[in-house]
């Protein structure tokens, strides 16, 4: 294995992060106008932000002689690497901050739970430690929803637009880490592909914050909202999430989550002016339709009933608040982002349960969202559908297609060995934390949902992590549990799993 090639180029990502972090530091001065901006705080970015660019140089170093062949080995190290020490370095803003202010008793004060957060961040989970997130100074809640920002297409993603040394290697870089099954190419070179798509992602920021700051939020919130919504990450500014922003901001970030968990590819066609490729996609269309179904179901079984806002407000919703609220229930756990508007672990069975399965659905390939994904789900249900009718039509052989595309026994294989994974992953991380938490007070529903929320990068489950809990109160070994499951669900398994296999490790 070329470690060498692997190390350099660990520097170099370490060096756009820790360019990132000042960066942050910088932005928070200018939108806080000099006079409010918090000293700790951007302190502890600057300091980061160095130290980043330290170990990267000592990175580059240790890697000045390695060669420029990156093979799928290198590629599947590398991607792991950078999330994990990627991780690291975005933690240490909040682990200083906590040092410089002298609160041994934040959740911050332990590295665990800021490397927790950092994971969180930039796995766009949305998963917090933090019961007072508005005791946070501005430049660490910028940082946090610059993590989101970061991670939405891929922190490896950015990597490979940037850098045209890669070369060929890009593309097993690209393939390992952009989320989905499979990565529809917009254009030949795959460095211009994650050009486009950045660009794209780009532009859909800027409109939601102009939209954002014309509804009535302040430029500062407006920026890490849609950090949050469009990398589908769901960290707030507030600790009532957007509980206690109007309808208006609300339907935004609706609409815009919806935008985030669809295939970023399909918006290239639409420049391009292929609008029917972009209608005729079945993905798109399931997608859209699984969000109609439970919007509807979700916001029919609120009518009439008592309902709890994330600021504490009860509320006996009329027709048009429970379709507000439970269309933006929706949208935020099957988009995976996890903003919450009320507390719907006080709601009844039905809407949770339904909630609860639509962590497992995710959104599409090729978008920022988390979960199974539905173009796997998608062929999941046309193999069993086959299967079945195999029992009373043994001799006929039936193609399975997704739109024009047929799928191979291959791929049908691997999508149905992935989602057994992913439920053999919720059970052993629901199994690691009791066993972490016993005497605690943790009940088998909240070690489930946790579980189930870290591995398909949603933020809240339900109980004790529900919509106006946090994960603060868990020990440092079940965080980094849930760390784990985070990355292990960001990356799709198979890039962190393969670490974990002897053969990997051996020579050819």
């Amino acid at each position: 294995m070329n470690t060498r090639f692997v190390v350099r180029y660990l520097g170099l990502l370490m060096a756009v992060l820790g360019a990132s972090v000042l960066l942050t530091a910088g932005a928070d001065w200018v939108l806080t106008e000099h006079v409010t901006a918090d000293v700790p705080g951007v302190k502890a970015l600057v300091v980061s932000g160095l130290i980043g660019w330290l170990f990267a140089g000592l990175l580059l170093w240790l890697g000045r002689q390695g060669s420029d062949s990156l093979g799928r080995r290198e590629a599947l190290l590398l991607v792991a690497l950078s999330w994990f020490l990627g991780a690291a370095l975005s933690g240490l803003p909040y682990y200083f901050w906590a040092k410089l202010v002298c609160e041994p008793d934040h959740p911050f004060s332990s590295f665990v739970a800021c490397y927790f957060e950092a994971m969180s961040g930039l796995t766009t989970t949305g998963a917090t430690v933090l019961s007072d997130i508005e005791a946070l100074p501005t430049s660490l809640l910028l940082w946090r929803a610059t993590t989101h920002w970061l991670g939405g297409l891929g922190i490896v993603v950015l990597f490979v637009a940037v850098f045209p040394m890669l070369g060929v290697g890009g593309k097993r870089l690209f393939a390992v880490e952009a989320p989905g099954p499979s990565q529809p190419g917009v254009k030949p070179r795959i460095r211009e592909t994650a050009r486009i798509l950045w660009i794209i992602y780009l532009g859909l920021t800027c409109i939601e914050i102009g939209l954002l700051k014309l509804a009535g939020m302040t430029l500062f919130d407006s920026i890490c909202h849609t950090f949050a919504t469009l990398a589908t990450g769901g960290f707030s500014t507030r600790n009532t999430s957007v509980g206690g922003f109007g309808p208006a901001i609300q339907i935004i970030m609706i609409v815009f989550m919806v935008l985030a968990g669809a295939n970023f590819g399909l918006y290239y066609h639409v420049l391009q002016g292929r609008w029917k490729r972009f209608f005729q996609d079945p993905e798109l269309r399931v997608y859209l339709g699984i969000l109609l179904v439970a919007s509807l179901l979700v916001s029919a079984s609120l009518i009439g009933e008592r309902m709890f806002a994330t600021t504490g407000q009860m509320v006996e919703p009329s027709v048009g608040q429970a379709v507000l609220h439970g269309t933006f229930q929706t949208v935020s756990i099957q988009t995976t982002t996890g903003f919450c508007s009320a507390d719907f672990n006080l709601w009844a069975f039905g809407p949770k349960a339904i909630l609860l399965v639509l962590m497992f659905v995710g959104g599409c390939a090729g978008s920022t969202g988390g979960g199974i994904k539905v173009i796997r789900l998608l062929v999941a249900f046309k193999v069993v559908l086959c299967e079945i009718e195999r029992v009373f039509r043994p001799n006929v052989v039936r193609s399975i297609k997704v739109g024009k595309s047929v799928i191979d026994p291959a791929m049908r294989q691997a999508v149905l060995v992935y989602i057994l994974g992913i439920f053999i992953l919720f059970g052993l991380g629901a199994i690691a934390i009791m066993w972490f938490e016993t005497g605690s007070q943790c009940d088998f529903i909240t070690a489930a949902t946790a579980s189930a929320a870290t591995l398909n990068n949603i933020g809240p489950g339900l109980a004790r992590v529900g919509a106006i809990e946090n994960f603060g109160w868990f020990s440092s070994p079940s965080l980094i549990v849930m760390s784990l499951l985070m990355a292990l669900g960001r990356l799709e398994v198979y890039a962190i799993a393969v670490l974990f296999v002897p053969s990997f490790w051996r020579k050819p």
